[in-house]
């Protein structure tokens, strides 16, 4: 069934939208690092400012509206809210001991952690051919992370870190899974529950010295309000109006930006090894969200034939 038209002014607006979302999201390691806060305070604040914006934004636009008579949604946001904060503290513990650029393009296996746990946990039906663009992103992933370094020296700090970062990627592809199963309607209210969670579970946890007055306020309160408001809002806004493909391509911005600002700020630079894997990385997702084939349907034929 092919999808409704969709006005090309909209589309546009749309793809502005999205555009602006993904430069924002690749600097959320920038404003953790320079927060100088630990991952667990970090979070924390980032979904104590984000749920203060994304209440204020769903009351005033009607998102929020019949919330809680919603028993179904609001069991599933506060567990898979649940994997979504223990991700953002495993994916900013492993930006602490590897970098910022590093983490970012091994977090980014999270897209083919739903396509397995989709495939193993929920039964859903998967092209043969993606598993082989999993695969392929696989040794992208194992490139990113730089092996010459592991190899040349077990650095255990930075062998954590991709370990950390890789459990971040496990339970944001999860929780994605389990929010895409549960709020395919009402994706800003599961979002806005789920920051709540955030809250209520790491509040006894957040460091007391935060509270001092200082410059890194500024780095909190925009951790939340941009990577967890204003970038939820453009998303979901942009979404509905936009083919999977045009969405699966833009996604690539989110770890540009991020390799940029990791460069011209801190100094660190990939090599080729890792720049390879950044390209499988990227071939494998588009080669999942495009539905490309392993083999050309030309090439399978003259196989077929031979």
């Amino acid at each position: 069934m092919s999808s409704p038209a969709v006005d090309p002014a909209t589309s546009r607006a749309a793809l502005w939208q999205l555009l602006v979302g993904e430069v924002l999201i690749g600097s959320v390691g920038v404003f953790v690092h320079e927060s100088g806060q630990d991952p667990v305070t970090a979070v924390f604040y980032r979904c104590l400012f984000g749920a203060l914006f994304l209440i204020a934004w769903g009351l005033a636009r009607g998102h929020l509206r019949g919330l809680w008579q919603d028993r179904v949604l609001l069991r599933g946001a506060v567990i898979s809210g649940v994997l979504l904060v223990l991700n953002w503290v495993a994916l900013f513990a492993g930006m602490v001991r590897s970098s910022i650029g590093v983490a970012t393009m091994v977090y980014h296996f999270f897209p083919f952690v739903m396509l397995i746990l989709a495939a193993l946990v929920l039964g859903e039906r998967t092209r043969p051919a993606d598993w082989g663009w999993t695969a392929l992103a696989f040794v992208g992933v194992i490139g990113s992370a730089d092996p010459l370094r592991l190899l040349r020296q077990a650095d255990i700090g930075y062998l954590s870190g991709i370990g950390l970062t890789l459990l971040a990627a496990l339970l944001c592809g999860a929780s994605l899974l389990m929010s895409r199963s549960v709020g395919r309607q009402r994706p800003f209210a599961v979002v806005t529950v789920q920051c709540c969670v955030g809250v209520l579970m790491l509040g006894a946890f957040a460091s007391p010295a935060a509270l001092h007055p200082g410059p890194h306020w500024i780095w909190l309160i925009g951790l939340g309000v941009i990577h967890s408001g204003i970038v939820y809002v453009l998303f979901y806004s942009s979404y509905r109006h936009l083919p999977v493909a045009t969405i699966a391509v833009v996604a690539f911005v989110y770890p540009l930006v991020t390799l940029v600002l990791d460069y011209a700020l801190y100094g660190h630079r990939l090599d080729a090894v890792q720049l390879a894997g950044l390209a499988l990385i990227v071939v494998g997702t588009l080669g999942v969200n495009l539905k490309w084939r392993l083999i050309p349907r030309r090439a399978a034929r003259l196989d077929a034939t031979s």
